[in-house]
């Protein structure tokens, strides 16, 4: 694997949005730090703080994809894939960490013929048909 795990960020619009909780002292605490220029705002701070925690744990989370066998990144999945997986025989194991993504014109049926696991720690963007299609399938 070359490059470094943060070298694979996606741009902006290529995000997921989470809500996080803070106590009144932590917030107070990143109020002040934007207040005196330190971070651009809250979502910067909190960007930042990420970034350096996965910095920091940099040279375990190499080990554990290439453990694991994990992709890492963005991956995508479209019909044909799944149909030489189905006709093949050889249906596919999903492991990404990232963003996993599943066709829009992919039949719930084809994806549960040609995936037998999934398993995303990032996000997984297929349509609920298909999500439901595979729910007994994804970890």
């Amino acid at each position: 694997m070359s490059g470094s795990v943060h070298e694979l960020r996606p741009r902006p619009g290529d995000s997921e949005k989470i809500t996080i909780n803070l106590g009144y002292v932590d917030l107070g605490h990143v109020d002040l730090l934007v207040r005196d220029g330190f971070y651009a705002n809250r979502t910067d701070f909190i960007r930042t703080a990420i970034r350096n925690q996965i910095d920091r744990h940099d040279e375990a989370t190499r080990r554990s994809v290439a453990r694991k066998a994990v992709e890492l990144g963005l991956r995508h999945f479209d019909r044909a894939d799944l149909e030489a997986a189905r006709d093949a025989g050889r249906p596919l194991h999903i492991r990404v960490l990232g963003l996993a993504t599943i066709a829009a014109d992919v039949p719930p049926d084809l994806a549960r013929e040609a995936i037998a696991s999934v398993e995303v720690l990032g996000a997984l963007h297929a349509s609920p048909a298909v999500k439901a299609a595979l729910a007994d399938r994804i970890r």
